[in-house]
């Protein structure tokens, strides 16, 4: 399903190719229809930033939300276990789902790296991606209501997979924050989410780095 890779290429680190294909990525969202109107609209209008923007401008951007600021980890687990012993075995268990599967990680990328997971579930049947993918519905909200906090348009991919998991997506007319979360908001956040890092439950996550990240093998 190119909708969850398409979402998975958008949480990527954004690279010279990824923004050469962003008109791609868009025209496949839409072909495939497996979006609401307003989400698409959400992430053309977040792909339309993109694709205006300065790419070195977009990497520091990414790295200081994503990389820099715990509370919004792309690691799926990191909001589960933190820094407990379970976390490495949950994602031992969770390579050992992908290798089920036939899919290998190509790169060093943990494999409870959200980009990761989505395109795992993108070689599901779709009605199982969608379960399996609402297993981390409640990590996916609270991101993407931090990230709209700091009115940032990655909040447009997480309100896409929100619906995806069969959930009301983002409320975007409610929230409004400053365009790109300054640096000192970002800390102020960890610093909030340090006191409290788990959301809860076991969830079924993932880890890599852009749409090639995982690659098909033979089946084990």
């Amino acid at each position: 399903m190119i909708t969850f890779k398409a979402l998975a290429a958008l949480l990527a680190y954004p690279e010279p190719e990824f923004l050469a294909a962003v008109p791609e990525i868009g025209a496949a969202i839409d072909a495939e229809g497996l979006l609401p109107l307003r989400e698409r609209a959400a992430v053309a209008s977040f792909l339309a930033e993109l694709k205006e923007g300065d790419l070195y401008a977009w990497q520091e951007r990414y790295v200081a939300l994503f990389d820099r600021t715990r509370a919004l980890s792309l690691h799926l687990f990191e909001h589960v276990h933190g820094e407990s012993r379970d976390r490495g075995q949950a994602m031992v268990n969770l390579l050992e789902v992908y290798r089920r599967q036939g899919l290998d990680l190509a790169t060093n990328e943990l494999p409870d790296y959200l980009p990761v997971f989505l395109e795992y579930l993108s070689e599901l049947p779709l009605a199982e991606a969608k379960k399996n993918l609402a297993e981390t519905s409640h990590i996916l909200r609270e991101l993407g209501g931090r990230l709209l906090e700091k009115g940032s348009g990655y909040a447009a991919v997480f309100s896409a997979l929100l619906t995806l998991c069969g959930e009301k997506g983002l409320d975007f007319a409610g929230k409004r924050g400053k365009p790109g979360g300054h640096v000192e908001d970002l800390e102020a956040l960890d610093r909030e989410w340090a006191e409290a890092p788990a959301f809860g439950c076991g969830s079924k996550p993932s880890q890599d780095q852009a749409v090639i990240h995982v690659y098909k093998g033979a089946a084990r």
